[in-house]
């Protein structure tokens, strides 16, 4: 293996260690515990599973951990109303609303009604154009882009003056991806669907951010020999015997999957210079910036 793993689970522990030692710092003068509500519309397992990390994330740092769960046929009104009150709540510091909702709620509206001291999550379009303002600076910066940028520097990786790709150009990760490199000082491009010579652009990058949600779409050869791979992808695809057959759980009956990334890492690690695993990768960073986003909140609300 040619590329120098970074551990995302490692870094992760450093910043989650660093929050939960703050946290116990302002509780020990005498100001409040930071809180973290979360709102989970419907039963969706995924999302169940992603907002029960988060709630465990609190607990571990010395956070209060608000949980609310509604039906999936919950009125347009009724989550703006849950919304409003989470606003007006001083023991709620940051406000997660656990994406995608169902498709007959107003995803933007939603989003919009968050206070900007308790976006956490970094969606709000005034959080979003901060970012992309030259002079300003986000109250929240969105977590996955924030770890991708903190993994890059922890690993030694140097940004300024690079040329950076940032594959997928979604709110949530590819556009603040690349808003972030921007102000890191790096050079970068935009790759999506009507880009033209996807591997050609991919071979001039010193640093790459795959978040295109494609497995295993980035082939080795498709690399700059010691580029820098932060691969945010986690695809599920058939798990196979040494025949190639699918395999079958014993457990479930069900066919059994394996998490793979964007980039092909068997085959990206022998060109790589730096490059994160999936799992194992950015997926534990997302977690680590939303604790370090609550306790940013909790100290601008309540100094």
């Amino acid at each position: 293996m040619t590329a120098q793993l970074i551990d995302g689970n490692a870094i992760a522990q450093k910043v989650r260690d660093e929050v939960k030692e703050k946290v116990a710092k302002r509780i020990a003068v005498g100001k409040s515990q930071p809180g973290l509500a979360t709102v989970l519309v419907g039963e969706r397992v995924d999302s169940a599973t992603y907002v029960s990390m988060k709630q465990k994330a609190c607990a571990d740092l010395g956070m209060t951990s608000y949980h609310h769960p509604v039906p999936a046929d919950i009125t347009q009104a009724d989550l703006e109303k849950l919304i409003k009150e989470l606003n007006a709540d001083p023991k709620v510091h940051g406000i997660l609303v656990q994406l995608p909702l169902p498709s007959h709620l107003d995803e933007e509206r939603v989003l919009q009604l968050i206070s900007i001291e308790k976006d956490v999550d970094g969606f709000s379009p005034i959080n979003l154009g901060r970012l992309a303002q030259k002079g300003r600076e986000p109250l929240f910066v969105p977590c996955t882009p924030y770890g991708c940028i903190y993994l890059l520097k922890e690993a030694g990786v140097t940004i300024k003056g690079a040329n950076a790709v940032v594959l997928g150009r979604s709110n949530i990760v590819g556009m603040p991806a690349a808003l972030l490199l921007v102000k890191e000082d790096a050079t970068v491009t935009v790759v999506h669907s009507r880009t033209k010579d996807i591997p050609a652009v991919l071979r001039q990058a010193d640093i790459v951010i795959a978040a295109i949600g494609r497995a295993e779409m980035v082939r080795g050869d498709w690399l700059k020999p010691g580029a820098a791979v932060i691969d945010v992808g986690i695809n599920g695809i058939p798990k196979l015997d040494a025949e190639g057959k699918q395999m079958i759980s014993a457990k479930t009956g069900k066919p059994m999957q394996r998490l793979v990334g964007d980039v092909n890492f068997e085959e990206a690690k022998e060109v790589a210079g730096f490059i994160t695993p999936v799992p194992g990768g950015v997926g534990p960073m997302t977690i680590a910036m939303l604790m370090n986003n609550t306790f940013r909140a909790a100290e601008i609300q309540e100094p």
